[in-house]
């Protein structure tokens, strides 16, 4: 680190600092549950924003390289997806494909078209954008579909009890699930220019472009976001749609799941039961 870079750093992290705590002091003071998470968030990314940017410098002109990034960056979104809607071989077999088809069909669309050039640098701007806000699609649709289903039970067992397949009894929890999931997105497009100056189109216009330019590449991401949050919605809302038993409201909560999973494997252990009975006594706990 240059002596000329100091001067420009203590401020932005004094700025940064500040922000943190007036993120963190309001949450505490209200008692929220996780209150020190988003300064964990933020610290954390500082440390990761630094180290991609080391990273991208010697690696944006090799495609090969930025090939590999962009998988890191699809595997931990997949990661990070399984882990908010819960650990299995199911979910995550269907998390993994549901981002990746978002990925894939938005990809196409930008670059099949000809709307961007297909380049290195257009390739690792437009996908980190666009597996980003996947994982975070995934993610909403299935804590927003298991947490309806939870809340609704009763009418999706009246629909098992008349004789509807499980996926037919829960469709219309599903669409509700995709609707509320896309809304975040879909507002960030309308209010484009009037209320909000997204990144990219800032990020683009500091890069050098015209306002004209930057405005024709911030209109086709935010189009590919919504073609890929779209596709990646249905595909999970399709993939967890056949419920035939109640889904634990804690599945929505992955880290107090996990919590209790532990400690109720440690009683069993103690108990002299063995891991595998207490892991199905805990689930079927859930469940009921």
């Amino acid at each position: 680190m240059t002596a000329a870079v100091l001067p420009e750093l203590v401020p932005t992290l004094l700025g940064i600092g500040v922000l943190i705590a007036f993120a963190t002091v309001p949450l505490l003071l209200f008692g929220v549950p996780g209150a020190w998470g988003p300064a964990v968030a933020v610290l954390r990314g500082a440390v990761q924003l630094a180290a991609i940017s080391l990273i991208l410098g010697g690696i944006i002109a090799q495609p090969l390289w930025i090939a590999v990034a962009l998988v890191v960056m699809f595997a931990i979104a997949s990661l990070v997806g399984i882990g908010r809607v819960g650990w299995s071989g199911r979910s995550a077999l269907l998390i993994t494909a549901s981002i990746a088809a978002g990925v894939i069909v938005a990809g196409f669309g930008v670059f099949g078209s000809g709307a961007l050039e297909l380049t290195p640098r257009y390739v690792l701007a437009i996908g980190a954008i666009i597996i980003g806000n996947t994982m975070n699609t995934a993610s909403l649709t299935g804590r927003l579909f298991v947490g309806s289903v939870h809340d609704h039970w009763d009418q999706v067992e009246g629909w098992l009890a008349l004789g509807a397949r499980p996926r037919r009894a829960t469709v219309h929890l599903a669409r509700r699930a995709v609707h509320e999931a896309l809304i975040p997105t879909i507002d960030q497009t309308k209010t484009t220019g009037l209320v909000v100056l997204p990144g990219a189109f800032v990020g683009a216009i500091f890069g050098g472009l015209s306002p004209l330019e930057a405005g024709r590449f911030q209109i086709v991401v935010l189009a590919a976001l919504i073609a890929a949050g779209a596709v990646t919605a249905v595909c999970v809302a399709s993939g967890l749609g056949a419920v035939s038993t109640r889904p634990a409201r804690a599945l929505t909560e992955p880290g107090r799941r996990r919590r209790a999973d532990r400690q109720s494997w440690w009683r069993g252990f103690r108990n002299g039961r063995s891991p595998r009975s207490v892991r199905g006594r805990s689930s079927r706990s859930r469940r009921s």
